[in-house]
């Protein structure tokens, strides 16, 4: 045999045959048993690497949802805000989050160094929530209003970034590619559950509004964007150590992890390799071209509706007449319930390959508990209300990922229709504001009631699509870049 893989023989009349002779399965990672072993330690450094994604999620939504908290100590009082003044400091966030997500995912896809590029404008956003307490308190409204919408800008370059991080590492199916619940939460968070984050958030107010009020001479809500900030700023000097950037180019792998991971990539897409041959601008015309972009941009906004209660969770659970530390305490049993519920739904979604289903029964839930808000006052119901409203957030986590895999390359597709359908998705949470309807929020729930049984009937009809397209493959007339053996999860 000679060294470039070709064997020469000779035929019945003495003429010289070369036959090529294909190296076995997974030869270069040393067999099948080698490739397993090499794939286990590759998946155990990214689970811990990864893993940072976790905790910071979890301070976005601290950051981001901490005006809530801040309001039941006198934020609203001491900035003078009145009227509606304080929903539009709370929605002007989107402003800026909504319309720079996009941008952001080709800007990442073109640098190519998620570990530098993810965790400087996570940095940057800590600044910005760090110093907002000094910078509300000299402008009032204005000033407000100026470091929310630049918080926005900021943080529109995280949520995107890390799905499309995610997605360019693990396989679809990556229930099978879990080695420990940290890496599990890591996923779950991915997932857009900022379940935790809204427990440990509520927990983490109750004690510094209660502890810190008059501490050398500030409000006790301006210590919560000084602390939370701060927190924030550690996170992300770590996480530069941290996470990795794509299959191609991380340092601290060697070149046949590297080469391994690219493969794995290469077989989830049904062996199609994950080229861009026409950059960004085209993957950019072929995702705003793809009518299921647009449709499922509507069953995200319409469930981000449908709960948006969450960014007020404190106040409608003020509601219940408690004091403000009780009331804040009150607001993490709802969400750590939901975390747990949401973990088991999404690794039995994971394990059977099934979406839909699992996105209704949520969904539903929520549903049950948006009837009984409506329909009492009563502390005790309306407290389950807020346990069961809380439980459709397990819908949307199955939704982002049912998002992931339905739209799976190019890449520079996949970068701008994940930020495009997240981005304007979220503009659900201007038009999303119940804070106009109290005491009671009834018309509020009537709107998250309605949005979500429309999003699940959208949804459906993605589910009936995706089976159509999967009935195509199996006939051979499938979608050539998508590769024959590319199916669409459910």
């Amino acid at each position: 045999m000679s060294a470039n893989g070709e064997e020469k023989s000779r035929d019945e009349k003495g003429d010289t045959i070369v036959v090529e002779v294909c190296d076995p399965p997974d030869a270069e990672f040393g067999g099948k048993e080698g490739r397993a072993k090499l794939e286990k330690t590759l998946l155990w450094k990214l689970d811990i690497r990864m893993s940072c994604l976790g905790v910071i999620f979890i301070l976005n939504y601290i950051d981001r949802n901490n005006a809530a908290a801040a309001r039941l100590k006198g934020f609203e009082r001491d900035l003078h805000l009145h009227g509606q003044q304080f929903s539009t400091v709370l929605s002007i966030l989107y402003v800026g989050y909504c319309p720079m997500q996009v941008p952001s995912n080709i800007l990442l896809n073109y640098i190519g160094r998620p570990s530098l590029y993810i965790p400087a404008c996570v940095l940057i956003w800590g600044m910005i929530s760090a110093l907002t307490g000094s910078i509300c308190i000299k402008s009032h409204f204005a000033g407000a209003l100026v470091a929310r919408l630049f918080l926005g800008v900021v943080e529109a370059a995280f949520f995107p970034g890390a799905l499309f991080l995610i997605s360019k590492w693990y396989k679809a199916c990556i229930l099978l590619e879990i080695h420990a619940q940290m890496a599990y939460f890591t996923h779950l968070t991915a997932r857009g559950n900022c379940l935790v984050s809204n427990a440990f958030g509520g927990l983490l107010a109750a004690g510094i509004l209660s502890g810190m009020e008059g501490v050398l001479g500030h409000a006790a809500w301006r210590w919560l964007y000084y602390i939370e900030g701060s927190l924030t700023i550690a996170t992300a000097i770590v996480a530069i150590f941290m996470l990795p950037d794509f299959p191609g180019n991380t340092k601290w792998l060697s070149p046949l992890e590297r080469k391994l991971a690219e493969k794995r990539m290469s077989e989830d897409g049904g062996g199609m390799d994950d080229e861009d041959p026409g950059g960004a601008y085209r993957g950019f015309i072929l995702a705003v071209s793809d009518w299921k972009v647009w449709w499922f941009t509507m069953i995200l906004f319409l469930q981000l509706v449908a709960l948006s209660f969450n960014i007020y969770f404190p106040t409608l659970t003020a509601t219940l007449g408690f004091s403000t530390t009780v009331t804040l305490l009150l607001t993490a049993p709802p969400w750590s319930l939901a975390a747990a519920s949401s973990l088991l739904l999404a690794r039995h979604s994971d394990k059977t390959q099934e979406r839909f289903f699992h996105i209704t029964g949520s969904i539903v839930t929520g549903l049950v508990g948006s009837i009984i808000a409506i329909s009492t006052q009563h502390i005790a119901a309306r407290y389950v209300s807020l346990f069961l409203m809380a439980q459709a957030y397990g819908g949307l986590g199955c939704s982002y990922t049912w998002m992931s895999n339905s739209f799976p390359r190019p890449t520079y597709k996949r970068a701008a229709a994940l930020a495009l359908m997240n981005g304007l998705s979220n503009s659900a949470n201007i038009v999303g504001s119940p804070i106009t309807w109290g005491p009671s929020y009834r018309n509020s729930f009537w709107v998250c009631f309605t949005c979500a049984v429309l999003s699940i009937a959208m949804c459906f009809v993605f589910r009936q699509h995706l089976m159509y397209l999967n009935q195509k493959s199996e006939e051979g007339n499938g979608d050539s870049r998508l590769g024959k053996a590319f199916r669409y999860t459910v």
